[in-house]
């Protein structure tokens, strides 16, 4: 039992304290075993519980003994929940027309009086129950809102009573102390919810209830009487003059809470027993009490010795190791990164007999031969097994080795694919450091780091494929002026190398080189057009080809697909101008619920936890996600045009 009913019970006996302080001064107001254990949880190798005091008690926290099963046990006291035990209280409210008047004004400033006594720690929910019931508030730490949920209360006609309970026992969740105060003035009219299943409900969920019974002139209702009695509550009968006080001694039974800890006795074998705490106070006196738990877990003997325990290091020793794997990855990275091979021909041969002689490297002239580490061996030995699995996989290794010719990196596939590990290992890694072994943080870091370098490697290959089409209007005017004054094309192509800048400098070079080793002049150029997937430039090799075969002013044809291409573009960009409107409207219609998601997780978890744990919430989550994608997608489409 809570609150004032507690309260009233113990009025006989605080009756009789008194007489004895009177008596006896140095003695406390109030009864050994005034305690109550509220809520009692189970934790690993040990008990939580919540244990309510009166409020005339001074507690010594430091001084708090707890027995299990008969045994002394190590203890901790503190003030409040702390955090480690959820508390969950759950206003359900009255609405229907009879609450009209002065009872309704008392019952909304009864119930301000009750979130102001509230501990900060406690999760405040708000039911309403008339004609319809409505969760108002979900419980939340967050008490801003309470004062315009309290003003905007309505009442309409009906009491779904049993409904209205049943909806405020779901709203306080299934963890922690979860307390429930209802303020009712009548019976139930038409709730699809029957009595009998309530109060089983109610006890089931080991949830406190308590029953406030607006005075309306008879006498308590028997329903009210069998709700707060499965709930472990009783029924404060008030009057709307007194409801302020009610609500406010109510609050404050959840503030005068300590929360006890308590580690189960060595060797203990019990699988059940009484729980004993008892709490010496300043005046003088100890506060018992005391709850039977059938489900205690025997300790073991040596915690070292349970082969379930995997993670049996200090913490210190997990991260210097994940330390270590990383400063080792990272060298592998740095190891696979391409360089220059510097030294002339002299060296590179001293080097090549070096390495080829005897396999061992002579120190200090004393002729004992040391193994040679050589990291070059190393790396071409990683960069041979990863040809070898791209050779199984030849789709793989072309779409690999033309993006990297796309983006114009000097990987070749092999050793892009070793540095595409080596970084997902690295984010996998730094996720299990920056999370503190947090599964789901190596996992996104993971995640990251497979899609990372395909991401990078895509917007470097779009980027360099967009300065291409800018350049090559200038690049066919120069070529056509080249030709003009009487070049040949190789030596027009020549000249492109020397004037132009990248990528068509490089990529033009590529092509002299290719010719000079014997391939077709017009198939050099193909591959260009091939790698930047450019279907401008397939149409100038293609003019190229026409004009070899039947002949013609080419230097002509340069010009009238460069002007082409300037209209192209032209268009383009006052394409991209025109729809600016519409892809930046896609973009923040797209990634504004999840950002808001994120910042909800970072401010106010507790709001999207029925998001993420109901059944109905997981449902609506999963089918914003589907329509959202869906809506992102055509409004892609939608902005899109081709040119």
């Amino acid at each position: 039992m809570t609150g004032v009913g507690r309260l009233v019970r113990a009025a006989p006996l605080a009756l009789a304290c008194l007489t004895l302080l009177l008596a006896a001064p140095g003695m406390p107001a109030y009864a050994a075993g005034g305690a109550q254990i509220d809520h009692f949880e189970q934790t690993p190798g040990g008990l939580s519980m919540l244990v309510a005091v009166p409020a005339d008690a001074t507690v010594e926290l430091g001084a708090v003994t707890v027995s299990v099963a008969g045994r002394p046990a190590t203890a901790a006291a503190q003030e409040g929940s702390s955090g480690r035990v959820r508390r969950t209280a759950v206003l359900a409210m009255d609405t229907s027309v009879s609450m009209t008047g002065a009872k309704f004004a008392a019952a909304k400033a009864a119930a301000a009086a009750y979130v102001r006594a509230l501990p900060a720690d406690v999760y405040l929910g708000i039911v309403t129950f008339g004609g319809s019931v409505r969760t108002a508030l979900v419980p939340t730490r967050d008490r801003s809102s309470v004062a315009g949920i309290l003003d905007g209360l309505s009442l309409s006609a009906g009491t779904l009573l049993y409904d209205g309970v049943g909806a405020a026992l779901r709203a306080a969740g299934s963890s922690g102390q979860r307390s429930i105060l209802v303020l009712s003035d009548g019976t139930d009219t038409r709730s699809a919810e029957s009595l009998a299943r309530l109060t089983g409900a109610v006890a089931q969920a080991d949830a406190l209830l308590d029953v406030v019974a607006v005075s309306d002139g008879g006498g308590t209702r028997p329903s009210l009487q069998q709700l707060a009695a499965a709930g472990r509550g009783s029924v404060l009968p008030s009057d709307p003059t007194a409801l302020a006080r009610t609500f406010a001694a109510e609050a404050g039974v959840l503030a005068r809470q300590v929360l006890v800890t308590a580690q189960l006795p060595a060797g203990l074998t019990a699988t059940s027993g009484t729980v004993e705490v008892m709490l010496p106070t300043a005046e003088g006196g100890t506060l018992d009490a005391s709850a039977y738990d059938d489900r205690l877990q025997a300790s073991a003997p040596a915690p070292a010795a349970d082969p379930t325990h995997r993670w049996v290091l200090p913490a210190w020793v997990m991260y210097a190791g994940i330390g270590a794997l990383a400063v080792g990855l990272a060298g592998l990275v740095l190891t696979l990164l391409p360089r220059r091979r510097a030294g002339t021909a002299e060296e590179l041969v001293t080097n090549y007999t070096a390495r080829t002689g005897a396999g061992t490297l002579v120190s200090g002239g004393t002729g004992r031969g040391l193994p040679r580490l050589d990291a070059e061996q190393a790396l071409a030995s990683a960069t041979t097994a990863a040809a070898g699995l791209l050779r199984r996989s030849r789709g793989l290794e072309d779409r690999i080795a033309h993006a990297l010719d796309g983006a114009g990196s000097d990987l070749k596939p092999a050793e892009w694919l070793l540095l595409h590990v080596a970084i997902a290992l690295v984010a996998g890694v730094v996720g299990l450091l920056v999370g503190g072994g947090s599964a789901l943080v190596a996992l996104v870091l993971l995640a990251v780091g497979v899609l990372g370098p395909w991401a990078s490697l895509l917007l470097r290959r779009r980027h360099r494929r967009r300065r291409f089409d800018d350049s090559l209007p200038e690049t066919l005017q120069l070529m056509s002026g080249s030709l003009s004054a009487g070049l040949s094309l190789a030596q027009t192509v020549d000249t492109v190398v020397r004037e132009a800048n990248d990528p068509i400098a490089g990529e033009f070079r590529r092509v002299l080189v290719e010719t000079r080793l014997g391939v077709e002049l017009e198939d050099a150029l193909d591959g260009v057009a091939d790698r930047f997937d450019s279907p401008d430039f397939s149409w100038v090799v293609m003019a190229i080809r026409i004009q070899r075969q039947v002949g013609g002013n080419l230097a002509e044809l340069f010009d009238t697909v460069a002007a082409t291409l300037r209209e192209r573009q032209y268009v383009r960009r006052q394409v991209l101008a025109l729809s600016a409107e519409g892809r930046l409207s896609a973009m923040v219609i797209g990634a504004l619920p999840p950002v808001f998601l994120l910042y909800l997780l970072l401010t106010n978890r507790a709001y999207l936890h029925p998001l993420f744990h109901d059944p109905r919430g997981i449902v609506l989550l999963v089918s914003s996600v589907v329509w959202l994608g869906i809506g992102a997608f055509w409004m892609s489409r939608l902005v899109k045009v081709e040119v």
